[in-house]
């Protein structure tokens, strides 16, 4: 018998299982990765106006900087990280990518110029791409399916705490240090610099801590025992050949004449679109590396890198492309919750530099409120998402779905009149009430996708859920924010109630969500089987 010991059957004949303190343990230990996650990531929006005023950049480029820049290294090195998620060790994966993302926060803080801040960017998302793949993964494993999106939820809790955390501490960083050094301190720093490095080095700590947790056994809990593979870095490096520019031809290749035809295809008109809207938009702030400051063209590169990945999994591993991207609940799910991403990122980011525009306060004042109310918000609704949603399930197999519609919905009025007023009292309530409303959907988001497949691929689902919520969500929602701001003299309430237009989108797949996961939930197995996946 495992750790997990069976107690007794509930009324649909599953069976109960004590979830051990330890496991608990090690949730709260990736809780605080992830809140140092997103203190990383987020200390940008309390920073943004100050960089913009230093470096001589726009909204345009700092929606960019936050969203494209970050997202696209995000999602595509979440691809091969997420299938040796699958096949690794899980605890060194995470244990290494804290390290990185935590030194390159740090780097960020020595920035000079609009070029090297991208860059140190760059290195955050790809070090970031390790978290969840492999978190994801050891909750699935740590939790019995009657308890994951709860836990989930609870994991997902650090995204709230860690944005709101990090407005507050940048905001009191940035405060003192300019107070303490006006004309710039120790090597010439400025606050904004500061803030970063005071961010990054305790990441550095934090990864000791990590690598003391225990890797658990792969699919026990679902009875699903999956065996170690004996050589867990050759699916890294296939995927990784998959989704890099040049070697993706030679990938194309050895799968046919048609196949290397139609990757080249789609990589020039990529490029070809990409190039249209910089020259429509004249949107591309393209200042020192013109190709890595260019919003379009990553995003380009982005796209076509996923089209190679996926149709390279469709041959290498056709079980595991059958139930994500050749299910169409899966698609509808993922990417319904990336309409409800792009409005919530668009939101969460510029809150601090609208506000500091808007009202008169102190960035310490603005963060300390703003800060403590989003992550109070967004801790409550993550939470009690997580519960409904698993409430919801236990009566009907589209139950969480039900609870990502509601998440996309739920704050626009709120969102409308947040964008809107002239009381900072009334902006700092419903920026709590909008944080808490969209929260609510990323437990039952994230909990879908791990059911839709198998545990061998829930690495991978989880670098695909995350596809959605990064290039469609991140890279996107911001973007388009700061560049409807920057065409109507910075305004930024015009540009946050702009990204609205996407949720009739977000409504059309999630309907379609409602109506196509319970049949899939129900046949994942004969489903793997049907395309070609083989049980012991």
């Amino acid at each position: 018998m495992s750790e997990y010991d069976v107690e007794k059957p509930d009324s649909k004949g599953q069976v109960e299982a004590t979830v051990p303190a330890y496991s608990w343990y090690a949730l709260c230990v990736l809780v605080v990765v992830y809140v140092l996650n997103f203190i990383d990531r987020q200390i940008l929006s309390i920073l943004a106006n100050d960089i913009k005023a230093d470096l001589g950049v726009d909204d345009a480029y700092l929606g960019f900087l936050y969203g494209t820049a970050f997202a696209i290294f995000y999602a595509l090195f979440g691809i091969p990280l997420g299938k040796l998620a699958d096949s690794w060790k899980r605890i060194r994966l995470m244990t290494l990518g804290l390290t990185l993302w935590s030194a390159m926060t740090a780097v960020s803080g020595f920035a000079r110029d609009a070029g090297t801040l991208t860059v140190a960017r760059i290195g955050v998302g790809v070090g970031e791409a390790t978290a969840s793949p492999s978190a994801y993964s050891l909750i699935s494993d740590w939790f019995p399916a009657r308890l994951r999106a709860t836990a989930l939820a609870i994991y997902s809790s650090g995204l709230y705490i860690g944005g709101g955390v990090s407005l507050a501490i940048g905001g009191l960083v940035v405060d003192n240090w300019n107070n303490a050094f006006p004309d710039g301190g120790p090597l010439g720093l400025a606050g904004w610099q500061a803030a970063f490095i005071a961010v990054g080095l305790p990441g550095l700590l934090l990864a000791l801590w990590v690598f003391t947790l225990r890797e658990p056994a792969r699919g026990a809990i679902d009875g699903l025992s999956t065996p170690e593979d004996p050589h867990p870095f050759r699916g890294f490096v296939r995927e990784l050949y998959t989704i890099i520019p040049g070697f993706t031809f030679f990938g194309a290749a050895s799968r046919g004449a048609l196949s290397l035809a139609l990757n080249i295809a789609v990589f020039i008109g990529s490029i070809a679109l990409a190039y249209a809207l910089t020259e429509i938009l004249k949107s591309g702030p393209g200042r020192i590396l013109p190709w890595i400051t260019d919003q379009w063209f990553l995003l380009a590169i982005g796209y076509y890198a996923v089209f190679s990945w996926a149709t390279a999994l469709r041959v290498r591993d056709y079980p595991t492309f059958a139930l994500t991207w050749g299910s169409p609940a899966f698609l509808c799910t993922i990417l319904g919750y990336g309409t409800v991403a792009f409005m919530a990122y668009s939101a969460s980011y510029w809150g601090a530099p609208y506000a500091e525009r808007v009202f008169d306060v102190s960035k310490g004042e603005l963060g300390f409120w703003l800060g403590g109310g989003g992550a109070v918000g967004g801790f409550l609704g993550v939470i009690l998402g997580g519960r409904m949603a698993d409430a919801l399930f236990t009566r009907m197999q589209a139950g969480r779905v039900w609870v990502i519609l509601f998440g996309l919905l739920s704050p626009i009025p709120f969102a409308v009149v947040q964008y809107t007023t002239e009381s900072f009292g009334l902006f700092i309530v419903l920026n709590v009430v909008v944080g808490a409303l969209a929260a609510s959907a990323l437990g039952a988001a994230a909990a879908s996708s791990q059911a839709l497949v198998l545990p061998r691929m829930r690495g991978t689902a989880t670098a695909t859920f995350f596809l959605a919520t990064t290039l469609v969500g991140l890279a996107l929602g911001p973007y388009t924010a700061g560049y409807v701001s920057a065409q109507n003299d910075g305004n930024l309430s015009i540009g946050v109630l702009s990204t609205l237009w996407i949720t009739p989108i977000g409504l059309a797949l999630l309907v379609a969500a409602i109506r196509l996961v319970p049949h899939a939930n129900r046949t994942v197995v004969e489903r793997a089987k049907a395309a070609g996946e083989v049980f012991d």
